[in-house]
């Protein structure tokens, strides 16, 4: 595939005001080409979220008083839909993206190699379905989880018998 590149401006270097022309636009123009797509913040967000959760060694997403609030919010009837973003906060402009995570990662995983996977994960998952550049992942870890704390688990039977 060529590109047509054409000089726009001046400057010293020899790449200054060079702009990418790919292609035509109106009728002529192959379909995928014409029109805009605009991805929302949510989108790249819960993207993001399923991506950092794929990974071993990560436990949850957000910290301690999100992690909370989340669960409760989970309890009250049509309150629970914000679970998948809980911990992802997205930056998402025309073509570039920048992901924040708060993760709390499993005791006795090395959290380098998580948060390294974590970053694989989640550049790689946002870029394919996207198609946005994701010029940074940071990744803060809140928390490790102890083998024995038991998290709060909702019983399995109802209250009333």
């Amino acid at each position: 595939m060529t590109e047509n590149i054409t000089s726009v401006g001046g400057g010293g270097r020899p790449d200054a005001g060079l702009s990418a022309l790919k292609g035509r636009t109106g009728a002529g123009a192959p379909a995928e080409t014409r029109g805009k797509t605009t991805i929302a913040d949510g989108v790249v967000a819960k993207i993001a979220g399923m991506a950092a959760r794929e990974v071993p060694g990560i436990y949850s997403l957000g910290g301690g008083m999100a992690r909370a609030f989340g669960a409760m919010r989970e309890r009250v009837p049509g309150g629970g839909g914000g679970g998948v973003t809980r911990g992802v906060k997205v930056e998402v402009g025309e073509r570039q993206a920048a992901v924040d995570l708060d993760v709390v990662v499993e005791y006795g995983v090395s959290i380098v190699d998580v948060a390294g996977a974590v970053r694989t994960n989640v550049i790689s998952a946002v870029e394919r379905m996207t198609g946005l550049e994701v010029v940074e992942v940071n990744i803060a870890v809140d928390d490790v989880h102890l083998p024995d704390e038991e998290e709060e688990a909702a019983p399995d039977e109802g209250r009333v018998r």
